[in-house]
């Protein structure tokens, strides 16, 4: 179910989940123009690629029959990034969120790290509400200018175990 992003290829699956994902799921919350520049500027091939190899992210698909969503983390010393995690609409209320959020745990228990960090949009509140569900807790207001005259307003949200 969860394919490591290693190839162009991999990569351009990537891309291709993510626009129809977030086309359908941030529109309503942060707008098309701050949607279209975020695809252009942070999940495109190129700025994937550099995750990938200049920053030491780790990406997987996310896979049934055909791809249906995908991962993107980051881990570090004392723990792991959960930068993306994004579902197709179809594939929501399924239980793959929660058998990604097992596996990313999975993932940190491998490396012997006791926490999981993300960043949420504060409307996106179907997601808040989801990542409380799994324990985690918000922890601090973040705003990070992303250039093009738009702002990320998050959450940062917390799980220990």
């Amino acid at each position: 179910m969860f394919q490591a992003v290693h190839t162009d290829e991999d990569i351009d699956e990537v891309v291709k989940i993510a626009h129809p994902i977030w086309i359908e799921h941030y529109t309503p919350i942060i707008g098309i123009e701050q949607v279209e520049y975020m695809l252009e500027n942070l999940h495109s091939k190129e700025n994937i690629k550099e995750d990938i190899v200049e920053k030491g992210y780790l990406y997987f698909l996310i896979k049934t029959e055909q791809t249906i969503g995908y991962i993107g983390l980051q881990i570090s010393e004392d723990k792991l990034f959960l930068s993306k995690i994004y579902i197709a609409s179809g594939a929501r209320g399924q239980g793959v969120g929660r058998l990604a959020m097992d596996y990313i745990k999975s993932l940190a228990k491998q490396h012997k790290l006791k926490k999981i960090s993300l960043t949420v949009n504060k409307n996106n509140t179907d997601s808040i509400t989801a990542y409380q569900k799994i324990g985690f807790a918000k922890t601090a207001d973040v705003c990070a200018d992303i250039g093009g005259g738009f702002v990320m307003d998050d959450y940062l949200m917390e799980l220990e175990f």
